[in-house]
């Protein structure tokens, strides 16, 4: 079976600078897959390069089992498409913009315009520049998803749109899973990313630094540990001699009377956490586990960069990219 989407060594570079540094990826059908990663981390370059928006520097990268260089207008209607930056001006409406669509596009089966403006709550009736921000972005995902592509690239999706309307759409690219179509989407809400995701790239300057399943990046060991009790510093403390855990701290409440503390801990064992505590009148206690962000901002944290190269390269990239594309 062809896979969607495959790249060995994708690379793009401006001058000096890489905006994309020899990505290995392959994507299954049927999958959805998340880009994350700060401005300047590569993820619409990466879009970009699939759709052959903009042309690589070096590396291999097939779409549909198709080279997107000499692909043709025909691959092009196999996928749909929502940039990260979109524009809808003009005096049409949004009912006569995606009719025009359709017939870029490819096949829109009679009535499937209609369903999604309903579903995403978008009046299509009126002139497209006189929508507000999130309605456009509705625009935009309904001439993305009307054709049902086999590959859905999605930057930003969830832009401007309010939180009903950001469920309704997880809910349509979890459909497009279930119907074999393959998810490509890039998101700062990393949430997002968390409740639809089979599996995540972590892009870090140009650079893939983390790819697999959500359960492997969230690193499912680890808990934070919140708590408030009743209990005199020093005695907490001779107790907590023993206790081994990667970062414990207390603090005082003041102005509460009797001693009252509040403990936070990072640790692979809640075990001798909640035993500890057991010995204590305790008034609060929160167990969690680390979200993805936690994950991605201690990738991050753990490679340093030159200060003067973090500075510029998100405006790098953004300027010669707009000569490029």
């Amino acid at each position: 079976m062809t896979m969607p989407v495959r790249a060995r060594g994708l690379t793009k570079r401006y001058g000096d600078l890489a905006a994309l540094d020899s990505l290995d990826l392959e994507l299954e059908r049927g999958e959805i897959f998340g880009l994350i990663g700060p401005n300047g981390a590569g993820k619409t370059t990466t879009m970009r390069l699939l759709l052959d928006i903009i042309r690589p520097s070096s590396g291999d990268v097939q779409v549909l089992g198709q080279d997107p260089r000499a692909g043709s207008a025909e691959l092009r209607r196999r996928i749909g498409y929502l940039p990260g930056e979109l524009h809808l001006e003009g005096r049409a409406n949004g009912r006569s913009l995606l009719s025009h669509f359709a017939r870029i596009s490819g096949p829109v089966a009679p009535g499937a315009i209609e369903l999604l403006a309903k579903r995403l709550g978008v009046d299509l009736d009126k002139p497209v520049r006189k929508l507000s921000k999130g309605n456009k972005q509705k625009v935009g995902l309904i001439q993305a998803f009307m054709h049902q592509p086999e590959l859905l690239v999605l930057d930003e999706p969830t832009g401007g749109l309010d939180p009903l309307v950001q469920q309704e759409f997880m809910a349509l690219i979890e459909e497009a899973s279930k119907n074999g179509q393959t998810v490509l989407l890039s998101s700062h809400v990393l949430s997002e990313i968390e409740r639809s995701a089979d599996r995540v790239g972590v892009l870090h300057h140009g650079k893939l630094v983390r790819l697999g399943a959500l359960s492997d990046l969230r690193l499912d060991r680890r808990r934070h540990v919140k708590a408030t009790l009743r209990a005199s510093r020093s005695d907490f403390e001779e107790r907590t001699k023993e206790l081994r855990t990667s970062d414990l701290r207390i603090e005082d409440i003041p102005g509460q009377g009797d001693s009252l503390l509040r403990l936070t801990a990072t640790t692979d064992d809640v075990d001798p956490v909640i035993k500890l505590l057991a010995g204590f009148e305790v008034n609060d206690l929160i167990v969690s586990e680390p979200v993805l962000e936690d994950t991605v901002l201690a990738l991050y944290r753990d490679r340093p960069d030159d200060d003067r190269a973090a500075e510029t390269r998100p405006e790098a990239i953004d300027r010669e990219a707009r000569h490029d594309a």
